[in-house]
């Protein structure tokens, strides 16, 4: 296939250069994109004059007809083109003859692809949202049955205080859903400036109606500056940077989901249809989906680097550097679209082991905080308090023993303040229930929780009528 920019150059390009330059490869998923931008284009042009309405109305349809072909399967994309803009547009020229030539009138590839690569990410963005809000649903789902079931709360991974795991996952709701957030926002600053009508960089002579432009392809406006409109990639980075966090978040559930199937925690148990076994060691069953999830999140990681790194020393405007932007960022949306696509039915048949949860908790000593808490509100002094139930602790280590089981005779010759009541003080149950500060472990709290972020979530559906 012929390069659009003959004319200038008096002998073919080598083999091996074509090659290199192209990017077809990577950049026919934007096919749908690249056509839609080209028929508001097209019809813009009609519609100011700068071509025939003739033409114009050839033009669309002609890219319809592409279009529905590219879909059905009609029409194959051909692997020898340099990029998708030069395959469609010398298939509608093909097509319709000359008035295919007129298409790029007033545009320039440079705010072609700036336009196509925006209006890819933005259907993909709200693909991740859609699936993230599927993985929200499923963490509620299983905090709701789960609000009652005490483990250990950890920090430096030492059993520390005692938790549920319906409280545990919806930390990692609201994680989630701060990622989705984030999304919005990315998405919005996306949507807010249509680069269309840049051209190369310095706009065009043409009496082109950028506003209409913009808002026949959904966008606020266009961009104000034809310089910035094909030189930036900032919300391709942006986006990474949202997927590298969202991403970062799934690797710490999948590290979480890791120990917790381990034998050493097994405070859970992951459907056999989302695990794996041993080429050699018949008893093991291996959370590959949550491995694999800790190890993409690095990939992504490497492809917002790319961008950074490819963008940070570009001079304006359009450099071919730039053509690096696809292949990253893409790769980026699809590693989170797979993760989320796996974890999520993962998550959804696995099962919790309240009792191996509630075993564990009672062997940690984590109802030591509120051993001394009952202390203090006794009117024992909180540092005292705090001395007095370590020295409690300690004993109870050298004795093989836990709070709950030391007699009220040992308790009395700690400290004569201790009654009766201190039973009810260190149990794993009321330890629990009694943090019923905002945001805290107990049952009411957690189901709090669950409301907000459904509240939150079909706020989200309402607003983009997502059926999800």
């Amino acid at each position: 296939m012929a390069q659009l920019w003959q004319g200038r150059f008096s002998k073919a390009v080598d083999s091996r250069v074509n090659d290199f330059n192209s990017s077809i490869r990577f950049d026919q998923r934007m096919a749908r994109q690249d056509i839609t931008g080209s028929m508001a284009h097209a019809a813009m042009l009609g519609a100011q004059g700068i071509i025939s309405q003739k033409d114009a109305d050839e033009i669309l349809s002609g890219l319809e007809g592409i279009l529905n072909d590219l879909e059905s399967g009609a029409l194959a994309i051909d692997p020898e083109a340099e990029d998708i803009h030069t395959f469609v547009e010398q298939t509608l020229t093909a097509r319709i003859g000359d008035a295919g030539k007129r298409l790029h009138t007033g545009r320039s590839r440079n705010d072609q692809v700036a336009l196509d690569i925006r209006l890819t990410l933005r259907d993909m963005g709200r693909s991740l949202q859609q699936q993230l809000a599927e993985l929200v649903e499923t963490l509620c789902k299983k905090a709701a049955e789960n609000t009652a079931s005490v483990m250990p709360g950890y920090t430096h991974l030492q059993r520390a205080q005692p938790v549920t795991m319906g409280h545990q996952l919806m930390a990692y709701v609201w994680m989630l859903l701060r990622d989705l957030d984030r999304f919005e926002d990315a998405l919005a600053r996306m949507n807010s400036q249509c680069p269309l009508g840049s051209g190369a960089l310095a706009g065009t002579t043409y009496p082109l109606d950028r506003q209409r432009t913009a808002a026949a392809l959904g966008f606020d406006g266009p961009c104000p500056n034809s310089l910035d409109g094909v030189s930036d990639r900032d919300f391709c980075i942006e986006l990474a940077g949202a997927i590298s966090i969202c991403m970062m978040h799934l690797s710490r559930l999948s590290e979480e989901i890791i120990l917790w199937s381990s034998w050493e925690f097994k405070f859970i148990e992951l459907d056999d249809a989302f695990t794996t076994g041993s080429s050699i060691m018949p008893q093991k069953k291996n959370p590959d989906v949550t491995e694999l999830i800790r190890g993409k999140t690095g990939r992504v990681y490497g492809d917002l680097n790319t961008l950074l790194v490819m963008m940070k020393g570009l001079p304006l405007a359009y450099n071919k550097d730039m053509q690096e932007d696809k292949e990253a960022i893409f790769d980026a949306v699809d590693t989170l679209a797979l993760c989320l696509r796996t974890v999520t039915p993962m998550l959804d048949t696995m099962r919790t082991l309240p009792e191996n949860m509630r075993a564990a908790a009672a062997k940690g000593f984590i109802n030591a905080t509120d051993c001394a808490d009952y202390l203090t509100k006794k009117g024992v002094p909180f540092r005292d308090a705090y001395k007095l139930t370590g020295s409690l602790v300690a004993h109870c280590i050298a004795n093989g023993t836990t709070l709950e089981a030391l007699p009220m005779e040992t308790f009395k010759s700690f400290s004569p303040v201790f009654d009766e009541g201190v039973y009810e003080a260190i149990d794993l149950i009321r330890c629990t229930e009694g943090r019923a500060s905002e945001g805290g472990p107990c049952a009411a709290s957690v189901t709090k929780q669950i409301k907000q972020a459904g509240e939150q979530l079909a706020a989200w559906k309402e607003k983009h009528h997502a059926e999800v």
